[in-house]
């Protein structure tokens, strides 16, 4: 990145520090929970200053370190006297997105509860955040997910850190270590647990929780709606560019501790207990310095984009959250009986410009764009022709040699995400054909409003790229006050008002669409899925990317799609 590009970047996270500051009343709250009282703290948004109250940093668990690094999560300690939640707590450790050096706690599992009003008639619907970031980045804090949109309606909102990279999802064969992997994920399930036995005490509804995410979050709601550990914990989810079906969610298995241990001078067998004694003897920054290292240029070219994230536990414990593949999960999930709202964005593949732009060699060589289950299905010459197959309909002919490089990111957006998405959509419409499954495709091309394509590709190019849709539902250390009659501040109304109105109810539809009304999927063979295209104009359409979904279905055996 660029000096002049950096230097805005923080001058404007240091005046949201500030600004933040500043819309706090300094009015305090105290208020009761199972494990002791907790203060928090008054504050206002930013539009129109209305008050609303934050308790940030709670604990939902026991600090995840010593004998309890890498493993599942234990319920907090009870405390005494009135805990000070008025700020919130370090992010779990990992790698600054910008420049690359460590940042965050291993004592990272705090939750943030934000809320409109704490006495009404009736507890409110809870919305809890399950934020982004490959599993290797990522935080629950206000320079990335501030309540203020959210704060206009009544509803609770809750954001909580869970353990990224190796810290969160090392894992190890070997039983008696007690690192089957997925710890991160039992963070979640701990939040879960903790929001649900507690969030009566800040007016929410535990009969009413929505859980909600975005990129690898998406896939954390996914597989959350297949565990047993969560059954009863939440009653509707929100999937955002994300799903479990992705080949990024779960990577094959490459020994990937070993790999690190190696990678920080380890030489000795590759035994699990000497492995872990060995991980064990470094710092927690240690190991989050290195463990994002281990990928090579040769299998980020394979689209395995990182080492440490969810794994299909090698053995079963009580706290096991993946003990089978996803696909093979969905069609008796019990997240089947839930409302789900999904979508994504009209040009996601835009998250990959810096690294195809940097390492064009995917635009030259195709023989990896075939997704892995793929391949490994079938002989080089079936390959060869799925391939000849994917060109003829992009570029309507088989034997392309080179693309441009938006051509090559458009396909990134159908392989990486849209695909994964439209399978999970087909498993809805044939496993939960009653329960209420709503389409969206995200087409608001703002050009100065969407904060991750410009961190992504800069100022200078244009399109809906992953993620950006988050700068309509969260304030943001990036963000810039809007004059209320642009077409932005018009699409904020709108995304709260429809995660909010599913949130209570179930159903999306709302008093900010006007006349447009949201229909959900109809069960497998009523013909092409229809999404609810949001845009300057809204309306329900057939998925503009249908056939480019069929292209793909095609290059599965028809067992293997959902």
């Amino acid at each position: 990145m660029e000096w002049p590009k950096f230097l805005k970047i923080v001058a404007m996270w240091g005046n949201h520090k500030i600004r933040q500051y500043r819309l706090s009343t300094g009015h305090t709250v105290v208020l009761d929970t199972n494990y002791g009282k907790v203060c928090g703290l008054q504050r206002k948004t930013v539009y129109d200053k209305e008050l609303y109250f934050a308790f940030e940093g709670i604990p939902y668990a026991k600090p995840p370190v010593g004998e309890l690094r890498f493993k599942a999560p234990q319920p907090p300690e009870p405390w005494q006297g009135v805990l000070k939640c008025t700020y919130y707590k370090p992010k779990p450790l990992q790698r600054n997105m910008t420049l690359g050096f460590v940042e965050g706690s291993e004592d990272c599992l705090h939750l943030n509860i934000y809320v409109k009003t704490l006495v009404s008639e009736k507890k409110l619907p809870v919305i809890v955040w399950i934020y982004g970031g490959g599993f290797q980045k990522g935080e629950a804090s206000r320079d990335l997910y501030s309540p203020d949109y959210l704060m206009k309606k009544p509803v609770v909102f809750v954001t909580f850190n869970y353990r990224l990279g190796a810290l969160g999802f090392l894992s190890f064969k070997d039983p008696e270590l007690g690192i089957p992997g997925n710890a991160g994920l039992k963070d979640q399930v701990q939040a879960l647990r903790w929001i649900s036995q507690n969030i009566a005490h800040f007016n929410g509804d535990p009969n009413n929780i929505t859980i909600a995410g975005g990129s690898a979050g998406a896939s954390c709601v996914d597989l959350l709606m297949t565990s047993e550990q969560t059954r009863g914990l939440f009653h509707k989810a929100i999937l955002q560019s994300g799903c479990a079906l992705s080949e990024w969610v779960t990577n094959p298995e490459s020994n990937w501790g070993l790999r690190l241990a190696q990678n920080m001078g380890y030489r000795g067998g590759e035994q699990d207990v000497d492995v872990f004694r060995f991980l064990n003897q470094f710092s927690s920054f240690e190991i989050a310095s290195c463990d994002q290292n281990l990928v090579t240029q040769d299998e980020v070219r394979s689209f395995l984009l990182y080492a440490f994230g969810p794994v299909v536990e090698p053995y079963e414990t009580d706290q096991s959250v993946i003990l089978r593949r996803h696909i093979d999960q969905l069609p008796k999930a019990w997240g089947n009986d839930i409302p789900v709202l999904m979508g994504g964005n009209s040009f996601e593949g835009l998250f990959c410009y810096r690294m195809t732009r940097d390492d064009p060699w995917f635009l030259r060589n195709f023989h990896n764009i075939l997704p892995r289950e793929v391949t490994e299905a079938c002989t080089q010459e079936e390959r060869d022709i799925l391939v000849r197959r994917i060109k003829k309909h992009y570029f309507g002919n088989e034997e392309q040699k080179e693309i441009s490089l938006f051509e090559g990111l458009n396909i990134c957006s159908h392989r990486q995400i849209w695909h994964d998405m439209h399978r999970l959509v087909m498993a809805r419409r044939t496993y939960a054909p009653k329960t209420p499954t709503y389409l969206y495709r995200f087409n608001v091309d703002s050009p100065h409003f969407h904060q991750f394509r410009w961190l992504m590709c800069g100022e200078n190019i244009r399109g809906v790229c992953h993620a950006d849709e988050l700068s309509y539902l969260f304030y943001t250390a990036l963000s810039t006050h809007l004059d209320k009659s642009s077409d932005e501040y018009k699409t904020i109304e709108r995304m709260i008002g429809m995660w909010t109105s599913f949130a209570a109810t179930g159903n999306p539809n709302c008093p900010e669409l006007g006349n447009a009304k949201w229909e959900p999927l109809q069960p497998i063979g009523s013909g092409v899925e229809k999404c609810f295209s949001i845009s300057k104009d809204l309306d329900m359409r057939e998925l503009p990317e249908a056939d480019t979904m069929a292209l793909w279905d095609s290059l599965y055996p028809k067992e293997a799609l959902f």
